[in-house]
């Protein structure tokens, strides 16, 4: 068994280290899209757009991004007890990964659409996932989204949560999923947009929902992988133990019946 976990330890690790890789490469690439929109964001305009929109929530889709397998310790179960408190009767699920469908499954609850995404995460995967909820929302079918993941933190840290996705929040507020700090400070360069910032704006929010999920993604993959290999590292470790408990326990009761089997011929002899 150990030799079996021990294994899996080390496969894991080995998509860990590709995972982590995977969230950091496109990071300059999300910061500077950001920056781009909170430089047109802190010009005084008048703008309203359809995923700016507040409503009130009757209706509600989360898109609960888990595992495709077990064995990662509680990181799923985290994320399924989040998931377990929004309402029933009102919530529908996208999802992404098997046991988040598995779980809507078993759960009773509604189930609007089931994604699948790979060990190495693709934006187009992600576009995919976040124009269906996109037009959930613009369509009225329901009032907010929320997607729940895991945020990694580090190897041996991973938070399950929900983040607001649309309708978007105060652009000047806006913050990089799965990241502790602003990606931004107040520019004093100037700036000139063409043809204007309110349209790079428009432009740019569609592509910050794709960035939100993709980004996501990545760091649910990372977590994955970083939990399933500490558990599997916990695992080899307790086998190990229970070997040597095993061992000395073997040897204990082998040492106890040489010794009586030596009296027992000291006994023999000297009678």
């Amino acid at each position: 068994m150990a030799q079996i976990t021990r294994a899996m330890q080390m496969v894991a690790a080995s998509k860990m280290r590709a995972a982590q890789q995977a969230a950091i490469v496109p990071r300059p690439f999300i910061l500077l899209m950001y920056r781009i929109q909170r430089a047109a964001a802190t010009r005084p305009l008048d703008f309203t757009h359809p995923m700016l929109e507040r409503r009130e929530v009757r209706r509600r889709a989360v898109i609960l991004v888990a595992a495709d397998k077990g064995l990662c310790g509680a990181l799923n179960t985290n994320i399924f007890r989040i998931a377990a408190a929004f309402d029933p009767e009102t919530t529908f699920f996208i999802t992404a990964g098997r046991k988040a469908a598995q779980w809507v499954a078993r759960s009773g609850r509604r189930l609007a659409a089931e994604f699948a995404y790979g060990d190495a995460p693709t934006f187009a995967e992600a576009r995919a996932i976040a124009g269906f909820a996109r037009e959930l929302f613009l369509n009225g079918d329901v009032d907010d989204v929320r997607i729940l993941a895991t945020r990694f933190i580090n190897t041996l840290s991973q938070e399950a949560l929900a983040i607001p996705f649309v309708p978007v929040g105060e652009i000047k507020g806006l913050r990089v999923p799965g990241m502790d700090v602003p990606v931004w400070t107040e520019d004093t360069v100037e700036t000139l947009f063409e043809p204007d910032a309110r349209s790079v704006l428009a432009y740019l929010l569609g592509h910050y929902l794709n960035a939100s999920v993709y980004f996501t993604l990545l760091n649910a993959k990372a977590s994955e992988h970083s939990a399933r290999m500490v558990a599997m590292k916990n695992a080899t470790d307790s086998a190990e133990e229970l070997v040597r408990s095993l061992k000395l326990e073997y040897n204990r009761l082998r040492q106890g019946n040489i010794t009586r089997e030596l009296m027992d011929i000291a006994g023999g002899h000297a009678g």
